[in-house]
């Protein structure tokens, strides 16, 4: 049986000790409306880091080229506060200098 205090993962450690207590992983993840797989990587996480491998950890990396100059980007800011008002379309059109 798995313990936790943390809000964030309780659902999940519930999973787990659910399935430990019915000795039956697909009735567990058909209760709690989860899909197998997903039982499977929970228990594989909890296998290889403990319980606070559960917590979600973002491994996105930002991607740079969709970025624009920082001075255009506050011309933009800028201009939609100024005129809250304007559509994307409208504002697209607006020459900024």
């Amino acid at each position: 049986m798995y313990q936790t205090n943390n809000p964030i993962i309780k659902h999940k450690v519930g999973l787990l000790n659910l399935a430990e207590e019915l000795n039956n992983i697909s009735k567990a993840c058909k209760i709690m409306g989860v899909s197998r797989d997903t039982f499977y990587r929970y228990q594989e996480l909890v296998n290889d880091g403990g319980i606070d491998a559960l917590i979600n950890q973002n491994r996105r990396v930002p991607n740079v080229k969709n970025r624009v100059d920082e001075q255009i980007e506050s011309a933009v800011v800028e201009y939609a506060i100024e005129y809250p008002a304007h559509g994307q379309h409208r504002s697209s059109n607006v020459v900024v200098n």
